[in-house]
């Protein structure tokens, strides 16, 4: 396309036609981002500027931009079949997807619903956990217990389940049966205690809302391992456990949403790998696609995929018309090879800790006040002052601030008004991390000068 022809087409009126995620549109057509290429951990924008992509797209691009492997299974899946009518047929490659899923999977998470993406699945935990109970001679369990500050999807059950005023407050109210409790953040603890010395409020509480609300009400209890929009929460090793004994106790499902933890993230192909806790459900997205195809899937314990089996009307009863597709099964099986073949998990492990350690040297800004996370998922939360943790506050934007500065240097991350995030590709380089570092301690600084 020539330049003349792609000034044209991002002109005001046309993005006027387009809507895009949580963004207001006004600002972005002032100064809109439009990519046009990406390879490896860069992108490339209409400008012809490179951007080092921190955040890998948005928690996606695990693997990587323009991987030959992948782009090789698309090719070829496109000569054989690309969709199968999915009410009368299946694909050999989403019956190798779902194959490759179980051995990949902690514990007997053997039974497999491939869909399209995050929201589809956590949805569809939820459906399955409140099915289950149905079928099993327990159909008043149907309330889903989840975290403030959580996020789980915009369909109308994964946004009851979400705990942001700000991404649910337009569609109220939320569907009935949805409770929700404070998350494991040890640095701002709500239930204003001391780690270790807490008791593991934030997990025990949970077993006191089950009690209050009555077990035979409560279906499910689902969280992120490590929770994103809060400010990558990383929670005490103790509080994952304790979730699984408390719904052991009371039978209630015990759902993760690693649409965001999984595949390699955390250092190990799912969270749940690396806090030694097998959920009932495992939700699965983003990184299992990379990118290239929408794809994403649930895996769940055996024990509960027998209560589906049997007679007519018993089959668990959700679909849609791109899950199981037979080009993103394609894609999902080469993803999961890249990431195994390759020791990727491995890698993040090792580039995580190199990232964390050097990220501890900036708390001479005196900015820094907190830096958690695992594996190549890496949040820091900024502060006015690390010794009393004095917020800046959230009219002043300082997270925004250097996110946005970051951007215009040339890095993409994540970024809220008190913290950002790192989630770059699991194949960056060291060199690469170090560019990362630079750019973002530049901003930095141009944020202290400023204000």
């Amino acid at each position: 396309m020539q330049k003349n022809d792609q000034d044209s087409l991002v002109c005001r009126d046309n993005l006027r036609r387009i809507f895009l995620d949580f963004m207001q549109m006004s600002d972005f057509a002032e100064e809109p981002l439009i990519i046009t290429e990406a390879d490896g951990v860069w992108y490339k924008d209409i400008k012809e500027n490179r951007i080092l992509d921190g955040l890998s797209g948005i928690y996606v691009v695990n693997l990587g931009h323009n991987n030959p492997r992948i782009k090789e299974a698309i090719r070829k899946q496109t000569e054989a079949i690309t969709f199968a009518p999915p009410l009368h047929s299946t694909t050999l490659p989403a019956i190798r997807l779902a194959k490759l899923i179980s051995e990949i999977t902690p514990g007997e998470l053997n039974a497999v619903k491939l869909l399209s993406g995050g929201s589809e699945a956590t949805e569809a935990a939820i459906k399955l956990a409140r099915q289950y109970h149905y079928q099993t001679g327990n159909p008043t369990k149907y309330k889903v217990i989840s975290l403030y500050e959580g996020f789980h999807g915009t369909t109308m059950g994964s946004l009851s389940a979400t705990g942001l005023k700000e991404r649910k407050k337009f569609f109220e109210p939320s569907l009935p049966g949805f409770i929700h409790v404070f998350p494991p953040y040890c640095y701002r603890c709500p239930y204003h205690k001391k780690y270790p010395d807490c008791g593991i409020r934030c997990a025990t509480i949970i077993g006191d809302v089950i009690e209050m609300e009555g077990p035979e009400t409560v279906s499910s209890l689902i969280v992120e391992p490590i929770g994103n929009t809060g400010g990558i929460i990383t929670p005490p090793p103790e509080y994952l456990p304790l979730l699984r004994e408390i719904c052991n106790q009371y039978n209630v499902f015990l759902i993760f949403d690693e649409i965001i933890t999984g595949f390699g993230r955390t250092g190990n192909m799912f969270a749940a790998q690396t806090f030694d806790v097998t959920p009932d459900i495992l939700c699965m997205g983003k990184g299992m696609g990379s990118g290239y195809t929408p794809l994403a899937a649930i895996a769940f314990q055996n024990k509960h995929a027998e209560a589906f089996w049997g007679e007519k009307g018993r089959e668990f009863c959700e679909g849609h018309t791109y899950a199981g597709n037979a080009l993103s099964s394609a894609v999902g099986i080469a993803c999961i090879n890249e990431i195994r073949e390759r020791r990727l998990c491995e890698r993040a492990q090792k580039l995580g800790g190199y990232l964390r350690n050097e990220l501890e040297e900036l708390r001479e800004f005196g900015v820094i006040g907190d830096i958690r996370g695992k594996g190549l998922l890496i949040g820091v939360e900024f502060v006015k002052n690390p010794k009393t943790k004095e917020p800046f506050g959230k009219k002043i934007k300082f997270g925004i601030k250097v996110g946005k500065i970051a951007l215009k240097k040339g890095l993409l991350i994540r970024y809220a008004t008190e913290w950002v995030a790192f989630a770059p590709p699991l194949i960056i380089s060291e060199e690469e991390i170090n560019q990362m570092l630079k750019v973002f301690k530049d901003s930095l600084k141009e944020v202290l000068i400023s204000s």
